[in-house]
Protein backbone atom coordinates (compact mmCIF):
# COMPACT_ATOMS: atom_id res chain seq x y z
CA UNK A 1 0.00 0.00 0.00
CA UNK A 2 1.42 3.45 -0.46
CA UNK A 3 1.35 6.28 1.90
CA UNK A 4 0.54 9.51 0.84
CA UNK A 5 0.35 12.41 2.77
CA UNK A 6 -2.74 13.14 4.93
CA UNK A 7 -3.12 8.74 4.39
CA UNK A 8 -4.08 7.26 8.04
CA UNK A 9 -1.07 5.70 9.62
CA UNK A 10 -1.26 1.64 9.65
CA UNK A 11 -1.65 0.57 13.03
CA UNK A 12 -0.10 -2.71 14.58
CA UNK A 13 0.98 -4.05 17.42
CA UNK A 14 4.54 -5.19 18.51
CA UNK A 15 7.12 -5.46 20.84
CA UNK A 16 9.61 -2.50 21.62
CA UNK A 17 12.51 -1.87 23.90
CA UNK A 18 9.91 -0.49 26.25
CA UNK A 19 6.96 -3.29 25.93
CA UNK A 20 4.58 -4.25 23.78
CA UNK A 21 2.47 -1.69 22.15
CA UNK A 22 -0.72 -0.77 19.95
CA UNK A 23 0.53 1.86 18.07
CA UNK A 24 -2.25 3.90 18.03
CA UNK A 25 -3.63 3.42 21.52
CA UNK A 26 0.45 4.64 22.17
CA UNK A 27 0.07 7.93 20.12
CA UNK A 28 -3.22 8.54 21.90
CA UNK A 29 -3.92 12.51 21.90
CA UNK A 30 -0.37 13.40 20.77
CA UNK A 31 1.54 13.91 17.83
CA UNK A 32 4.25 11.34 16.97
CA UNK A 33 7.47 10.76 15.08
CA UNK A 34 8.23 7.42 13.81
CA UNK A 35 11.46 7.03 12.29
CA UNK A 36 13.03 3.95 10.96
CA UNK A 37 16.45 2.04 10.62
CA UNK A 38 17.62 -0.81 8.10
CA UNK A 39 19.48 -2.54 10.75
CA UNK A 40 21.06 -2.85 14.53
CA UNK A 41 24.73 -1.73 14.66
CA UNK A 42 24.90 0.16 11.48
CA UNK A 43 27.30 3.48 12.14
CA UNK A 44 24.94 6.09 10.58
CA UNK A 45 21.72 5.02 12.45
CA UNK A 46 23.68 4.77 15.41
CA UNK A 47 24.62 8.60 15.09
CA UNK A 48 21.04 8.99 14.65
CA UNK A 49 19.76 7.35 17.95
CA UNK A 50 21.65 9.11 19.88
CA UNK A 51 20.99 12.77 18.54
CA UNK A 52 17.59 11.99 18.96
CA UNK A 53 17.61 10.88 22.79
CA UNK A 54 19.29 14.31 23.21
CA UNK A 55 16.41 16.10 21.22
CA UNK A 56 13.44 13.97 23.34
CA UNK A 57 12.89 17.03 25.46
CA UNK A 58 12.43 19.62 22.44
CA UNK A 59 9.82 16.97 21.46
CA UNK A 60 8.33 16.73 25.09
CA UNK A 61 7.29 20.14 24.89
CA UNK A 62 5.17 19.77 21.82
CA UNK A 63 3.63 17.01 22.52
CA UNK A 64 5.08 14.83 20.60
CA UNK A 65 6.06 11.31 21.65
CA UNK A 66 8.72 9.95 19.49
CA UNK A 67 9.69 6.25 18.61
CA UNK A 68 12.25 4.29 16.52
CA UNK A 69 11.88 1.05 14.19
CA UNK A 70 14.56 -1.17 12.95
CA UNK A 71 13.85 -4.55 11.65
CA UNK A 72 15.88 -6.82 14.16
CA UNK A 73 14.33 -8.19 17.48
CA UNK A 74 14.29 -6.42 21.02
CA UNK A 75 17.49 -8.10 22.50
CA UNK A 76 19.33 -6.83 19.61
CA UNK A 77 18.17 -3.28 19.93
CA UNK A 78 19.05 -3.64 23.58
CA UNK A 79 22.72 -4.48 23.07
CA UNK A 80 22.95 -1.60 20.18
CA UNK A 81 21.28 0.78 22.98
CA UNK A 82 24.41 0.65 25.12
CA UNK A 83 26.58 0.91 21.91
CA UNK A 84 24.93 4.29 21.16
CA UNK A 85 25.13 5.83 24.97
CA UNK A 86 28.69 4.69 24.82
CA UNK A 87 29.65 6.77 21.32
CA UNK A 88 27.19 9.29 21.11
CA UNK A 89 27.04 10.42 24.99
CA UNK A 90 23.40 10.02 25.10
CA UNK A 91 20.94 7.11 26.50
CA UNK A 92 18.17 5.51 24.22
CA UNK A 93 15.11 7.62 26.08
CA UNK A 94 12.33 6.15 24.09
CA UNK A 95 11.15 2.94 22.34
CA UNK A 96 12.61 0.84 19.59
CA UNK A 97 9.71 -1.14 17.72
CA UNK A 98 11.52 -4.62 16.57
CA UNK A 99 10.18 -5.97 13.62
CA UNK A 100 12.13 -8.79 13.05
CA UNK A 101 8.88 -9.91 10.19
CA UNK A 102 9.24 -7.13 8.48
CA UNK A 103 5.51 -6.07 8.99
CA UNK A 104 5.97 -2.59 10.29
CA UNK A 105 8.40 -1.57 7.24
CA UNK A 106 5.86 -3.17 4.60
CA UNK A 107 2.53 -1.81 6.27
CA UNK A 108 4.61 1.68 5.62
CA UNK A 109 6.05 0.98 2.34
CA UNK A 110 9.45 1.08 2.90
CA UNK A 111 10.21 -2.24 1.69
CA UNK A 112 8.42 -4.47 -1.25
CA UNK A 113 5.88 -6.74 -0.67
CA UNK A 114 7.58 -9.67 -1.79
CA UNK A 115 10.85 -8.40 0.79
CA UNK A 116 9.85 -11.41 2.63
CA UNK A 117 8.63 -12.15 6.59
CA UNK A 118 11.96 -12.31 8.53
CA UNK A 119 14.88 -10.08 8.95
CA UNK A 120 17.34 -12.65 9.18
CA UNK A 121 20.10 -13.28 6.89
CA UNK A 122 19.17 -9.61 5.68
CA UNK A 123 21.81 -6.62 5.39
CA UNK A 124 21.37 -3.16 5.57
CA UNK A 125 21.56 -2.95 1.88
CA UNK A 126 18.60 -5.31 2.01
CA UNK A 127 16.69 -2.76 3.94
CA UNK A 128 17.69 0.42 2.64
CA UNK A 129 14.93 1.95 2.22
CA UNK A 130 13.50 1.27 5.93
CA UNK A 131 15.42 4.87 6.05
CA UNK A 132 12.33 7.23 6.54
CA UNK A 133 10.36 9.72 8.80
CA UNK A 134 6.68 9.97 9.66
CA UNK A 135 5.10 12.90 11.34
CA UNK A 136 1.81 11.79 12.43
CA UNK A 137 -1.01 13.99 13.47
CA UNK A 138 -3.24 13.40 16.86
CA UNK A 139 -5.89 12.18 14.58
CA UNK A 140 -3.51 9.73 13.10
CA UNK A 141 -3.48 10.48 10.05
CA UNK A 142 0.44 11.17 7.90
CA UNK A 143 1.37 15.06 8.07
CA UNK A 144 4.78 14.52 6.57
CA UNK A 145 7.13 12.17 5.11
CA UNK A 146 10.91 12.22 4.95
CA UNK A 147 13.49 9.30 3.31
CA UNK A 148 16.73 9.49 3.33
CA UNK A 149 19.60 7.34 1.67
CA UNK A 150 21.81 4.70 3.74
CA UNK A 151 24.90 6.87 3.26
CA UNK A 152 23.04 10.29 4.79
CA UNK A 153 22.36 10.91 7.84
CA UNK A 154 19.60 12.38 8.94
CA UNK A 155 18.59 16.30 9.71
CA UNK A 156 16.35 15.93 13.09
CA UNK A 157 16.66 19.68 13.42
CA UNK A 158 14.25 19.90 10.40
CA UNK A 159 12.58 16.84 11.41
CA UNK A 160 11.53 19.61 14.70
CA UNK A 161 11.21 22.50 12.37
CA UNK A 162 9.11 20.38 10.29
CA UNK A 163 7.06 19.49 13.27
CA UNK A 164 6.79 23.27 14.69
CA UNK A 165 5.05 23.83 11.01
CA UNK A 166 3.21 20.90 10.55
CA UNK A 167 1.20 21.87 14.27
CA UNK A 168 1.37 25.43 13.46
CA UNK A 169 -0.97 24.97 10.49
CA UNK A 170 -2.72 22.39 11.77
CA UNK A 171 -3.93 24.79 14.41
CA UNK A 172 -3.86 27.84 11.91
CA UNK A 173 -4.73 28.61 8.24
CA UNK A 174 -1.37 29.24 7.31
CA UNK A 175 1.78 27.99 6.02
CA UNK A 176 5.15 28.74 5.81
CA UNK A 177 7.67 30.04 3.55
CA UNK A 178 11.10 28.79 2.40
CA UNK A 179 13.18 27.95 5.21
CA UNK A 180 10.88 29.27 8.08
CA UNK A 181 11.30 28.96 11.45
CA UNK A 182 8.97 29.96 14.32
CA UNK A 183 8.35 33.77 15.16
CA UNK A 184 9.08 34.41 11.47
CA UNK A 185 6.15 35.58 9.09
CA UNK A 186 3.95 33.60 7.36
CA UNK A 187 2.06 33.07 4.42
CA UNK A 188 -1.70 33.56 3.95
CA UNK A 189 -2.92 30.79 1.58
CA UNK A 190 -4.58 31.60 -1.75
CA UNK A 191 -8.07 30.33 -0.04
CA UNK A 192 -8.64 32.86 2.12
CA UNK A 193 -9.89 36.01 0.49
CA UNK A 194 -8.80 39.31 0.57
CA UNK A 195 -11.79 40.78 2.73
CA UNK A 196 -11.40 37.49 4.94
CA UNK A 197 -7.40 38.29 5.39
CA UNK A 198 -8.64 41.39 6.85
CA UNK A 199 -11.19 40.73 8.95
CA UNK A 200 -9.21 37.77 10.25
CA UNK A 201 -5.63 39.85 10.82
CA UNK A 202 -7.00 43.91 11.67
CA UNK A 203 -3.15 44.14 12.36
CA UNK A 204 -2.73 44.23 8.61
CA UNK A 205 -0.75 42.09 6.14
CA UNK A 206 1.96 42.20 3.11
CA UNK A 207 0.34 42.03 -0.55
CA UNK A 208 3.78 41.25 -2.35
CA UNK A 209 1.38 39.55 -5.28
CA UNK A 210 -2.21 38.73 -5.49
CA UNK A 211 -1.25 34.92 -4.43
CA UNK A 212 1.68 35.87 -1.96
CA UNK A 213 0.35 37.81 0.84
CA UNK A 214 2.27 37.40 4.62
CA UNK A 215 1.60 38.09 7.94
CA UNK A 216 3.12 37.65 11.34
CA UNK A 217 2.97 34.40 12.67
CA UNK A 218 -0.51 33.88 14.83
CA UNK A 219 0.62 33.36 18.25
CA UNK A 220 -2.46 31.86 20.09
Amino acid sequence: MSLRINSEAPNFTAETTEGRITFHEWIGESWAILFSHPKDFTPVCTTELGYMAGLKPKFDQRNTKIIGLSVDRVSDHSRWARDIEETQGHAVNYPIIADPELKVATAYDMLPDDAGTTSEGRTAADNATVRSVFVIGPDKKIKAMLTYPMSTGRNFDEVVRLLDSCQLTAKHTVATPVNWWPGEDVIIPTSISDEQAKEKYPGGFRTLKPYLRVVAQPKA
